[in-house]
């Protein structure tokens, strides 16, 4: 289990971890999500040690990271966003060297058990500057849980990698996930739904949001969206006239005598058997009527897009 609590970090002027508490559990796969200059990666760097918190404590399965570093460290496999690797090595050489620094961790048979587990196989042999940037990613996740970690805290894992790299890496994690505990900072929103069972936000170095995903959307706030297309007279001055709709917008793409349009209402409204019963009156034909459903990015935008951002944005800004 990973605890943080009341965790401060500043540089210089600049606060990028802000009273952040939070408590991750065994066995979760968790979204750690925030928009740049959030504090995502020096949470991330605090909890595997590499920064120390100004204030505040971290502990891993109780133990102080501070106080306990070398304990702490042997229970998490980290991959860092920039996944630092010695191109000139072979991937042999390079997982062999990773388990000799940490002094034979894992067993004899550890660098065949995450050779298969990752899928470099057939890159067992080639120098890792020759790799792709996704096979690349691939050893450094046999880096990560060589030693059998019980967290795994994974950095912007898919970053720069191609859609089809993408679906590789986010499966691999996923079987990775059924094992141990995964922290995993991604801006690929998509990722989160399909990978992570709980989802934290955090925004200028505090907490936002804590919550699995589906809790967390039907707990979003502000207006609802409608589609709609019709066939008939004046329909925007009509719908607009509803109670509840707030705005109404046409949209492109609506065939001859039709007209598409977007309706925003009042959270709590629901206009569908209104607009047919409307339609009805008005001798109108419908076309297309769905109500759009919230996306994990419009949670996102809601908790973390606010004014005089920008001026703060300054560390961490990979984050």
């Amino acid at each position: 289990m990973i605890e943080l609590q009341n965790v401060k970090k500043s540089f210089g002027e600049t606060v990028a971890v802000n009273d952040l508490s939070l408590t991750i559990g065994e066995g979760q796969v968790v979204g750690f999500l925030g928009p740049n200059g959030a504090g995502k990666s020096t949470t991330m760097r605090m909890i595997v040690g590499f920064l120390g918190p100004d204030a505040g404590q971290i502990t891993v399965n109780g133990e102080s990271v501070l106080e306990n570093p070398r304990a702490t460290k042997t229970l998490i496999g980290y991959l860092p966003e920039n996944n630092p690797l010695y191109e000139e090595m072979l991937v042999r050489d390079s997982l062999r060297f990773t388990q000799r620094l940490r002094a034979g961790a894992g067993g004899k048979d550890a660098i065949a058990r995450v050779v298969e587990e990752t899928g470099i196989e057939k890159v067992y042999y080639r120098p890792i500057g020759e790799l792709s940037k996704g096979y690349r990613q691939r050893v450094g996740l046999a880096q990560a849980i060589l030693h059998k970690p019980e967290i795994l805290i994974l950095d912007e894992p898919t970053e720069g990698l191609d859609p089809n790299q993408r679906v590789e890496i986010r499966s691999l994690i996923k079987e990775i996930g059924q094992k141990r505990t995964v922290v995993l900072s991604t801006h690929v929103l998509q990722e989160v739904r399909s990978t992570c069972d709980r989802v934290i936000i955090i925004d200028k170095g505090g907490l936002v949001a804590d919550a699995d995903i589906e809790t967390l959307m039907s707990q979003a706030q502000g207006a609802k969206h409608v589609i709609v297309e019709v066939e008939g007279a004046e329909p925007v001055e009509a719908i607009k006239a509803l109670d509840g709709v707030i705005a109404v917008d046409l949209l492109p793409s609506a065939a001859a005598g039709r007209d598409r349009l977007t309706v925003a209402t009042e959270g709590a409204t629901e206009l569908r058997p209104r607009l047919f019963q409307l339609a009805k009156e008005r001798d109108w034909i419908i076309w297309e009527l769905y109500q759009e459903e919230v996306s994990l990015e419009d949670v996102f935008r809601n908790l973390t897009v606010g004014p005089e951002r920008g001026a703060e944005d300054t560390e961490d800004a990979d984050a």
